[in-house]
């Protein structure tokens, strides 16, 4: 994971694209829930993803029917800004899964993160934008 101090826009692209794309490999791979969120985010986590709110444990909740369903993910981080420590960015999650089916969001992040990197509290909203 990227820390993101002192970084252009360009790398504000790299740091989202590390981070959901690191975060999102090590669930697939499996470990302890719980450690894997606090590698990334801080314990007073909120992630608000179109109007439903995650909390540190119900976020490591939401891992079991990610891991049960996805094979891979990969992230195209279309814009990435970043000030203090706060970022927004807009990018495409193309997801397979494991019926063979491939899912693809777009994704607008807001998010503030931590002085050492991890994500405290996020706002996205999403669309599904799959080719049927």
């Amino acid at each position: 994971m990227l820390i993101f101090d002192g970084m252009s826009d360009l790398s504000a692209r790299e740091f989202v694209a590390d981070f959901f794309g690191s975060f999102t490999r090590e669930v697939i791979a499996g470990g302890d829930a719980a450690a894997i969120v606090d590698r990334y985010y801080t314990p007073d986590i909120e992630q608000i993803a179109d109007g439903v709110t995650l909390d540190r444990q119900r976020l490591i909740d939401h891992l079991r029917p990610v891991r049960k369903n996805l094979v891979s993910c990969s992230y195209d981080v279309h814009e990435a800004i970043r000030t203090g420590d706060r970022v927004a960015a807009r990018f495409t999650i193309r997801a397979e899964l494991r019926r063979g089916r491939t899912i693809t969001t777009e994704v607008y992040l807001f998010g503030e993160l931590a002085p050492d990197g991890r994500m405290r509290r996020t706002t996205q909203a999403t669309r599904d934008v799959t080719v049927a």
